[in-house]
């Protein structure tokens, strides 16, 4: 296969990603890095030609966004790691144009935000304020890209502990693309794992209703089958926690009032998460 047959799979890669064909892009992404790799342009060289080169960009750019269509964040990580070299050149030698830079690094920084790697967004995020003060960004400062600052915001609403704001960012359309989705996810489930597990050890019970509320599920059908999940007990519109060695019973009152109170309580955990629960 020759540099002259890419196109034609680039295009036909961007068909199945719009029908969903996932099967069929991974087999179609396959042939396009085998073009690649006879064409020595897997990686950037000064002999590599800038239409070879935005041709291995774009293929690798797929690529993130299939494995993320996969729900395969470790493809996603090491295709995003191949695309950093290709993002270094100078836009004199591969021009930015029809770049999805902001979106791929908008996607691997929510990534690292849903696996609780806080050291690796804020590392990432100095890189790319340090780039943009050298005159490296794609023409608009990082405050002016939809892509970084989702997930930007949402961290910052984390170590606030507003989870409510999180929690509606990720509703709707409030995500810049559908691909984000697979990480807000993630990142909802670790808020909502840390929340049931301060819940075990803050209060013997908790209303159904109040459960719902608390872990941001969207109905009660929904709070018992996560409470089952989790071995806990509901009983008459109740659920009952696993009894805590050395915990002191709380009042009704206290429990009444439990969604705000952990919610509270939740904060430092979200600081210190470090791995998906």
């Amino acid at each position: 296969m020759s540099e002259k047959d890419l196109p034609s799979l680039l295009h036909q890669l961007h068909k199945t990603l719009t029908s969903h064909d996932y099967t069929r892009s991974s087999t179609l992404l396959s042939s396009a890095k085998l073009a690649l790799l006879h064409l020595n342009a897997l990686v950037p060289s000064p002999d590599t030609p800038p239409h070879t080169l935005s041709l291995a960009r774009e293929t690798l750019e797929l690529g993130a966004l299939i494995s993320i269509r996969l729900q395969d964040p470790s493809s996603f990580t090491r295709y995003f790691q191949q695309l950093q070299p290709f993002y270094d050149l100078p836009e004199s030698t591969l021009s930015r144009e029809g770049s999805r830079r902001s979106k791929i690094t908008g996607l691997y920084l929510l990534l690292l935000l849903s696996q609780g790697d806080y050291a690796g967004f804020h590392t990432l995020l100095e890189s790319l304020e340090v780039g943009q003060e050298a005159g490296d960004g794609q023409g608009k400062g990082l405050e002016e890209d939809r892509f970084v600052q989702y997930p930007v915001k949402l961290e910052q609403w984390l170590m606030e502990g507003s989870y409510d704001r999180v929690w509606g960012a990720t509703k709707g359309e409030k995500a810049p693309s559908e691909e984000y989705g697979v990480f807000t996810e993630v990142l909802i489930g670790t808020i909502r794992s840390e929340i049931a597990s301060c819940s075990e050890c803050a209060y013997p019970s908790l209303p159904i209703s109040n459960a719902k509320n608390l872990l941001f599920l969207d109905s009660e059908g929904s709070v018992v089958e996560f409470a089952h999940a989790r071995g806990w007990v509901v009983k008459d519109g109740r659920i009952y926690f696993p009894m805590q060695q050395g915990s002191d019973m709380r009042s009704e009152k206290e429990i009444l009032v439990a969604s705000e109170q952990v919610i509270e309580n939740t904060i430092g955990y979200a600081r210190e998460l470090e791995t998906i629960v």
